[in-house]
């Protein structure tokens, strides 16, 4: 099952309040589904949730059924209810203040969303008929999807007397308002009644976090660890030019012991050579001598000045 399917049905396990929320969260519903026209209301979900609950949210707000509902004839997957008879749209049109005649101006009563549970109601309706979000292991991302320009406009207004700031786009013919911000999710979820899918995003918000900072912390470790290695072999190949070339043996001991601790150990840090030597030296201590071994390797190097002519260049 997706997240927006889940969340979905967790906010149909929850009952309106009243006649009011439940006729608020109708509203909701009928300006994002499919057809809300005069002649016809047709709402189609793949959610069985939403299906179970829409004939009786209707029957509850305006005392109505479907004229036809899902059957055996559906597509998989397709939950399909429409209302047809004139006398039951006209009890739907008077509830939301609309008039049934010629083309239907769809927008947003505020008048029937007066109290704060009803306009919360009203933002449910819609986000179960036109709403979406993505899962939150991939991306951020709600949005709530309409065919009606004024209804995207006052819906964006209403979002922002609650204290969001939805953006809002153009695709397909269709209106958008949406969210790419995981706070302001969660607190949309919480708004309209599915807390525990808002528990679960900032679950999937903390792991992914934990996981980028492992990430990050063993591409450091790598990194610092590939560091070390480069330079212990740098400084193993100088100590062996000098053992070969025999200046290792006039080098002062504490050099000498410094070169055979190197050798010996090439995984270890400078400081824990430092921690090995006798008596023990601090990381700079070492790393000066590791330096001085550096520094007489190239003085004992041959200068270019005297290579022959046919050396390669």
């Amino acid at each position: 099952m997706s997240f927006s399917r889940e969340i979905k049905a967790e906010l149909c396990r929850s009952e309106p309040c009243c006649g009011f929320c439940a006729a608020a969260e109708c509203y909701g519903i009928l300006l994002y589904c499919n057809k809300f026209s005069a002649g016809e209301i047709k709402i189609v979900t793949e959610t069985r949730a939403l299906a179970d609950r829409l004939p009786v949210v209707f029957e509850r707000a305006f005392g109505v059924a479907f004229d036809s509902m899902p059957g055996d004839g559906e597509r998989a997957g397709k939950h399909a209810f429409a209302i047809n008879v004139p006398d039951k749209l006209d009890v739907l049109f008077e509830t939301y203040g609309l008039a049934r005649g010629g083309i239907v101006a769809h927008h947003i009563n505020l008048g029937v969303l007066e109290s704060e549970c009803c306009r919360r109601g009203f933002i449910r309706g819609a986000f179960l008929a036109g709403g979406s979000i993505t899962d939150p292991d991939k991306r951020y991302h709600l949005e709530l999807v309409t065919g009606h320009y004024s209804v995207n406009g006052e819906m964006r207004a209403l979002l922002l007397e609650q204290g969001f700031e939805p953006k809002a786009l153009i695709r397909n013919g269709n209106y958008v308002v949406y969210f790419k911000h995981s706070g302001a999710i969660e607190d949309f979820l919480t708004l309209i009644g599915a807390p525990l899918a808002a528990m679960k995003l900032m679950s999937a918000k903390i792991e992914k976090s934990m996981r980028n900072s492992v990430n990050r912390l063993v591409n450091c470790d790598t990194a610092n660890v590939s560091k070390t290695v480069e330079a212990a072999q740098q400084q193993i190949e100088a100590i062996t030019k000098l053992s070969v070339s025999g200046a290792l043996g006039d080098a002062p001991e504490k050099l000498r012991r410094a070169a055979e601790l190197r050798i010996a150990h090439p995984e270890l840090s400078i400081a824990q050579l430092g921690e090995m030597s006798v008596p023990p030296v601090s990381k700079s201590c070492f790393y000066h001598r590791i330096r001085k071994l550096l520094s007489l390797c190239d003085q004992t190097a041959p200068d270019k000045k005297d290579a022959p002519d046919n050396a390669p260049r």
